[in-house]
């Protein structure tokens, strides 16, 4: 359990290092949020999910998947929340801007997935 916690938290920071550096150095239009806070929300979030998933998993392995399911929808929420007035107070996004968050969305959430299907095929 310690192990696969800590390799897929390496695979995390490393993606966020890479990810977050490329995505900086090709932007070239000012955002209205920082990118840095939406890829690190996505980082964490991928993070907690995981763990929370795994701990799932030891203790209800049955209910593992339904747990990654209703999580799936807290993140969302909680992105939805916690960035409402910088990302969803404007009338129209930039095209640079709806990039810039649905690359970390989905790089993340690709991330998680393979992670959590190796957790619940292993079990």
């Amino acid at each position: 359990m310690i192990k696969r916690i800590l390799v897929f938290t390496l695979s995390i920071i490393g993606c966020f290092i890479i990810a977050f550096s490329a995505h900086n150095y090709l932007n070239t239009q000012t955002l209205s949020f920082a990118l840095w806070h939406v890829y690190l929300f996505h980082a964490i979030a991928a993070f907690i999910v995981y763990v929370s998933v795994e701990i799932m998993a030891e203790k209800m392995p049955n209910q593992a998947g339904y747990a990654y399911l209703m999580l799936m929808f807290f993140k969302i929420g909680a992105f939805v929340l916690i960035f409402q007035e910088s990302v969803f107070a404007k009338e129209s996004l930039l095209k640079a801007e709806s990039v810039a968050l649905i690359v970390p969305l989905f790089l993340f959430l690709i991330i998680e997935a393979i992670g959590v299907a190796r957790l619940l095929n292993s079990k």
